[in-house]
């Protein structure tokens, strides 16, 4: 089937002209109607969508040669496309139309890709499971019973699922690598500043950011290389040359940290068995195994939920039913504005993470919880980078668990531990990808992530694609 092929091979055969883009894009909204029960989109763009094929067919007919010119992609639903709704999957945002789109959306656009559609998530990129969603919740991939992790969800399920050849997301605590890994694809969180967040609709300003999700390495590796860059409206965005990593095709000489931290006692057995296999294909195929230490793991989920709801607090309070975001009906006054309008449109994580932000930011315990918190990270920073000196990347799990049944984690605190292995590298501000390592006793895929020094991606998808390419999995 022409949608079950890969992104390097789908570009081929556009290349060569063995398949039109509008046949290739026909395919994939014929893909997202097939598989419309896994609620992977919020909207689908398919007039959009016709239109983009067909000017990339005339584009290819006249000899032109574009990383992405003709490719079906999508777009997570936070991330702004001019003239498509971007709704965060909240009702709050239902209706808004962005009239610009964000940086990365234009790169795509400018490298020819065809966007088929807006992909379904946790509202505001709140959750981890894609069951926040005013829109639905999202389904897993490789089983519907299952959640296909999240904020990224609809993303990670649409790549699985072929309904897109690669998609965006965006990875604020884990919500890029964790639905990779639930769903047995390969995502990236790039490092901090790589990738401009013009656009994106904010949830922890210091901690997101947007990267891809493919079905194999070396796509993922391409959609990276289109969006990354310097962009003057990101003031956060990193100028100048931020290719750090190493190209390599051989393990020799290179040295993989194994830090006990990210190894408990608790550890599920089949995912340990599963990371244990791969650290001794590396060592089997010259890699050097290094021990190590995250001294200040165990800080880092309460610093990571304490900086991230401050921020997200902060972020959202902009929607006050005036300004930014819908108004509810029948209100008479401006704190009836204000009440009835976040109370009718915010879903329940959202308002949990607000009023946990709003906590620790106010008077009496800013110091004990936000300032400490902030004094953390800069620990946890250093740890990581202290652990990294000695090592190309750091090795471990994406997630405690394989992907879950649906509706089964009422408990938010549970949701929460299940981010343990992911939130330290946004913290840190590190690259971290996680591609599939195995599967367990039902055949739901493990995740294995590497951690990488700032600007390094390039390393850790030499790594990966080895693993990829040579490890039987």
């Amino acid at each position: 089937m022409t949608v079950e092929k890969t992104l390097l091979e789908i570009k081929k055969d556009l290349a060569e002209k063995k398949i039109s883009s509008l046949e290739a894009t026909e395919a994939t909204l014929a893909q997202i109607e097939a598989k419309a029960d896994l609620g992977s989109y919020v909207t689908v763009c398919a007039d959009e969508a016709r239109a983009a094929a067909k000017e990339a067919d005339a584009r290819i007919a006249a000899g032109e040669d574009l990383p992405l010119l003709g490719v079906p992609v999508a777009v997570k639903d936070n991330i702004c496309t001019e003239g498509v709704r971007t709704t965060c999957a909240s009702r709050f945002l239902e209706n808004y139309v962005p009239p610009y789109d964000a940086f990365v959306v234009k790169k795509l656009k400018a490298a020819g890709a065809v966007i088929v559609g807006k992909t379904n998530m946790d509202e505001f990129a709140m959750g981890s499971a894609s069951e926040f969603s005013a829109f639905g919740p999202v389904k897993n991939a490789v089983d519907p019973s299952r959640v296909p992790g999240g904020s990224s969800g609809g993303s990670a399920a649409a790549v699985a699922s072929f309904q897109a050849y690669a998609a965006l997301g965006s990875d604020t605590g884990g919500s890029i690598r964790q639905p990779a890994s639930f769903n047995g694809v390969v995502g990236l969180k790039p490092t901090y500043s790589a990738v401009s967040r013009f656009g994106l609709v904010a949830f922890a300003s210091s901690l997101d950011q947007i990267g891809p999700l493919a079905r194999t390495v070396d796509d993922c590796k391409y959609v990276y290389d289109v969006i990354k860059g310097h962009d003057p409206m990101d003031s956060t965005s990193a100028p100048g040359d931020i290719d750090r990593g190493e190209k390599f095709d051989s393990l020799k000489g290179r040295r993989i940290g194994v830090a006990k931290e990210f190894f408990p006692s608790s550890l599920d057995s089949g995912i340990k068995a599963a990371l244990d296999k791969a650290i001794k294909f590396y060592e089997k195929n010259g890699a050097e195994i290094v021990e190590t230490s995250i001294k200040s793991f165990d800080m880092a989920l309460a610093c990571y939920y304490i900086l991230s709801s401050a921020e997200a607090s902060s972020n959202l309070s902009r929607y006050d039913g005036i300004k930014y975001g819908r108004r509810a009906a029948g209100c008479k006054s401006l704190q009836d504005i204000y009440y009835k309008s976040r109370t009718e449109f915010f879903g329940p994580e959202v308002k949990r993470r607000i009023m946990l932000g709003n906590f620790v930011l106010s008077s009496g315990y800013y110091d004990a919880f936000y300032l400490r918190a902030s004094k953390a990270r800069t620990l946890i920073k250093n740890d990581f980078e202290a652990a990294l000196s000695g090592c190309d990347a750091l090795i471990c799990p994406t997630a405690p668990t394989t992907a879950y049944e649906r509706g089964k984690q009422a408990d938010p605190s549970d949701a929460y531990l299940g981010d343990v292995f992911t939130v330290p590298v946004n913290i840190a501000g590190l690259p971290g990808l996680s591609l599939r390592c195995g599967a367990d006793a039902d055949g739901l895929p493990i995740g294995m992530q590497l951690i990488g020094k700032a600007y390094c991606e390039e390393t850790l998808f030499s790594l990966a694609r080895i693993f990829e390419r040579e490890a039987a999995v």
